[in-house]
């Protein structure tokens, strides 16, 4: 039995279970490794054939076995070298130092946060929300550290809020790749030079990026200008066609004082047409018949919004939005008229979008699948935890430890637990 459990624990010598305890009313079951070994590397030096000084009692937790919950305890030894002269502990090969679970619990933890949230996981594996978070974030640092970005030529910023109290992680995308490359806590011109710090450390260079999108944030912009200057700077369509939707819902909100019969018709003007409801449509047939100013910036909005929607080529996309300019500016609509200098200073960002084609909308929905997940969490507790779920989820990390639950692969074949 005991030699079965070696192999099933993908054990060798001089590593062996040597007994197992099954504890049905506890729902466990205990196997007891010994190192049967009475010398070994020094594991500070390397130097081989050193006396093993004493051993230290261990213990780890395990996958399952059927429904039981699995723990493996065993006496690391610790080694006395005469090359060095140091007392080193020889660590087990199921395990990495300092954890208490071993590497196939950890893949399996990775594995199921990638699903669903981490207090669920904890409360599966019966430990505490911050056991499973020390492992997580040991392994996407892992694998972080091992990612080239040394390609990396087009970036896309945005934002997501990681905590009540408007506090904001910095969200740096790879828009060819479409996937995290960065994220650091603010939403200020600093994080960009961490940005840049980091894709150096990753083989890549700022000076190399050719384009960037983002919004209009002058916290953005400042630091564009100076971590990459030689960058074009497009401005994200999205957050342009939320700017004359934000214009028009303060025009509605104005005149609804007077005109009660707007207060139901907000979302209306907001939505795309397809995505009225049968009572917005006949909201937004009664509005259109009126002379309202909501009516108006209604209007103004959708032109703009029909803009991006034509994909024009650069020029046409330009004197189209030249004229926009203007008849927001002659609209006697002040959040307009406001919107139309705005458009005006940044114009020449706008319209880069229709050269290169970049936009934002790859990193929303990768920022509603992160926001997705702190909802089902209810949150988290760090800001860290944040930035590790997000590139748990959207960095496409590559080195992340092997779902144990996969069929084998060669490579990993016989591989230690």
């Amino acid at each position: 039995m005991e030699k079965l459990f070696t192999q099933a624990l993908g054990l060798s010598a001089p590593w062996a279970v040597t007994s197992l305890d099954f504890r049905p009313a506890e729902g466990s079951i205990e196997f007891q490794v010994e190192c049967q070994a009475t010398r070994l590397p020094c594991p500070a030096c390397g130097a081989a054939e050193q006396p093993i000084r004493d051993r230290i009692e261990r213990r780890w937790q395990h996958l399952h076995f059927f429904q039981f919950r699995a723990f493996i305890q065993a006496r690391l030894p610790r080694v006395a070298c005469a090359n060095c002269g140091k007392t080193a502990q020889t660590e087990p090969p199921w395990s990495r130092p300092g954890s208490g679970f071993t590497l196939l619990l950890e893949a399996f933890v990775v594995a199921l946060c990638q699903a669903m949230p981490v207090a669920h996981v904890a409360r599966l594996l019966g430990v505490s929300d911050d056991r499973v978070w020390r492992v997580l974030r040991h392994h996407v640092a892992v694998a972080r550290a091992q990612e080239d970005h040394a390609g990396v030529a087009r970036v896309s910023v945005d934002e997501t809020s990681s905590r009540r109290g408007h506090r904001y992680i910095t969200l740096f995308h790879d828009s060819d790749e479409r996937r995290l490359l960065f994220a650091t806590p603010g939403r200020d011109a600093k994080t960009f030079a961490s940005f840049a710090d980091d894709l150096k450390a990753h083989g890549g260079d700022a000076a190399a990026l050719t384009d960037v999108s983002m919004d209009m944030s002058g916290a953005y912009q400042a630091g564009a200008a100076t971590v990459c200057p030689q960058a074009t700077i497009s401005f994200d369509p999205f957050h342009v066609v939320a700017l004359a939707s934000r214009a028009l819902d303060q025009v509605r909100r104005a005149e609804v004082k007077h005109v009660p019969d707007l207060k139901g018709a907000r979302w209306a003007t907001l939505k795309a047409a397809p995505d009225w409801t049968r009572e917005q449509i006949d909201t937004m047939h009664w509005l259109q018949r009126t002379p309202l100013k909501t009516a108006r910036a209604w209007r103004l909005k959708e032109a703009l919004r029909a803009i991006y929607r034509d994909r024009p080529d650069a020029a046409c996309a330009e004197q189209r939005l030249r004229r926009w300019i203007g008849w927001a500016r002659r609209s006697r609509l002040t959040p307009f008229k406001t919107l139309a200098a705005t458009l005006r200073t940044h114009l020449s960002g706008i319209v880069a979008h229709f050269r290169s084609g970049l936009s934002n909308s790859f990193a929303e929905a990768m920022n509603a699948a992160i926001q997705a997940a702190k909802a089902r969490a209810k949150g988290y507790a760090t800001t860290d935890n944040m930035i590790a779920i997000a590139y748990l989820l959207c960095a496409k990390l590559r080195h992340l430890p092997r779902n144990p639950w996969l069929p084998p692969s060669p490579a990993t074949h016989g591989a230690h637990a």
